[in-house]
C-alpha cells in the first residue's frame, strides 16, 4: 500500500459483463459507491494491467481485474465527546450499539456535532475504519434519527470491508419492530417496490419506477387499539424503507410526521406521551463476524417510550405472538 493511499483489487464478475465500468465495479468493490469509483475513475485512479481506465461509462468486461487507488481519509476534525452510549458487543474490530431516538449517526449540515459518529470516536479512542471517510468513520449503515435501536460499527478496515460486502448482500438479519396506524391487511405479506428520492419533494422517499429494489417481509403480532405491533424484516436496506412501505399499505407509522396522518384516536395520547417520532425499532441484528466467522445475534427491548405506547394502546390479551416486544436477549 502506497503511503496515504488504499489499494483495493476488484474482480468483474460475470453477471457484470457490459456493464458501465463505475456500475461494475460498484458491484465489485461494495465498500465504495458509484459516485465515489465514478470519481476516482475521472482522477485516474483506476487502473488494469497498469493501463488507465478514464471513462466511468466504457464497457466492463467479466474477469478484468482493476486496481483501484482509494485515498486515505483525512485525518477528521469531529470532536470526540462523551456521550453515553448503550454498547450491546464490543471486540477489536467491531462494536454494536443500542442507539436511542433522536441520535443522529453522522455529521452532517444541521447536525455538525453530537453524533453517533462523535460518540463512538470518545468511547474507541479513535480506533474506527477509515473507510467511511473523514465525516462518518467506522459507519456500515444508519438509522434514521428518530429511529431506536441496533446498529454495527467498524473499528478496522477489515471489518468494514467484510460487513459492507454482507450488506451488499443483503445477508444481514435486520427486523424492526414498528406500531402502525390500524392493522394491515393481510396481517403478513410482502411489499416489493423501488424506492427513490420523490420527484415532488426531495426530501422524501417513494416508490419511484426505476428506483433502487426494495423488499420488506412484514407480519403483525398484535392487534392494539386502531393500531398494531408488526414485525419488518428487511430483506434490502433502503432509506425509510419500513416508513415507505408500510404507509403504502395505508398503515403508516404512529407518529411518522413525514410519511403518516395522526389518527385523532391517537393524537391526544401522543400529546400525553410527549412521544414526537415514528414509533419504529431496530429490535434485531444478525450477522457473520467479518473476521472471526462466527454467527452474530442481538435483540433489543423496545425503548421505553414505545413499551409506554404500546401498553397504553393494548387492548386485552397483551401477549404479543412471536417477539416479545420487551424481549431482552443478547447471542454471541
Amino acid at each position: 500500500m502506497d503511503r496515504g493511499v488504499s489499494i483495493i483489487q476488484a474482480t468483474i464478475a460475470d453477471a457484470a459483463h457490459g456493464w458501465r465500468l463505475d456500475r461494475a465495479l460498484a458491484d465489485a468493490a461494495p465498500t465504495l459507491s458509484r459516485e465515489r469509483l465514478k470519481a476516482l475513475i475521472s482522477a485516474g485512479e483506476v487502473s488494469r494491467g497498469g493501463d488507465l481506465a478514464r471513462d466511468p461509462a466504457r464497457k466492463a468486461s467479466a474477469g478484468d481485474v482493476f486496481a483501484i487507488r482509494v485515498p486515505l481519509p483525512v485525518p477528521a476534525h469531529n470532536e470526540a465527546q462523551a456521550i453515553p452510549l448503550v454498547v450491546a458487543y464490543e471486540d477489536e474490530h467491531l462494536i454494536v450499539i443500542d442507539k436511542p431516538a433522536g441520535l443522529v449517526v453522522h455529521p452532517a449540515a444541521g447536525n455538525l456535532d453530537g453524533t453517533l459518529v462523535n460518540a463512538l470516536l470518545h468511547h474507541c479512542g479513535g480506533s474506527l475504519s477509515g473507510i467511511g471517510g473523514v465525516a462518518r468513520p467506522g459507519i456500515v449503515h444508519r438509522i434514521d434519527k428518530d429511529t431506536s435501536g441496533l446498529m454495527v460499527a467498524a473499528k478496522t478496515d477489515r471489518a468494514h470491508e467484510g460487513l459492507a460486502k454482507q450488506f451488499a448482500a443483503h445477508s444481514i438479519d435486520r427486523r424492526y419492530l414498528a406500531i402502525t396506524s390500524g392493522a394491515p391487511k393481510p396481517p403478513s405479506g410482502s411489499v416489493d417496490a423501488p424506492l427513490a428520492r420523490s420527484p415532488a419533494n426531495r426530501k422524501k422517499v417513494a416508490m419511484v419506477a426505476g428506483g433502487k429494489r426494495a423488499v420488506t417481509h412484514y407480519r403483525t403480532l398484535q392487534r392494539l387499539d386502531e393500531a398494531a405491533l408488526v414485525e419488518c424484516r428487511l430483506e434490502t436496506g433502503r432509506t425509510h424503507q419500513v416508513r415507505v412501505h408500510l404507509a403504502s399499505l395505508g398503515h403508516p407509522l404512529v407518529g411518522d410526521p413525514v410519511y403518516g396522518r395522526t389518527r385523532s384516536a391517537h393524537r391526544a395520547l401522543l400529546a400525553e406521551l410527549s412521544f414526537a417520532r415514528q414509533a419504529l425499532h431496530a429490535a434485531r441484528l444478525g450477522f457473520i463476524h467479518p473476521v472471526f466467522g462466527a454467527d452474530m445475534a442481538f435483540n433489543s427491548n423496545l425503548p421505553q417510550d414505545m413499551q409506554e405506547l404500546f401498553r397504553r394502546l393494548t387492548v386485552g390479551d397483551t401477549t404479543a405472538s412471536g417477539l416479545s416486544p420487551t424481549r431482552d436477549e443478547r447471542e454471541v
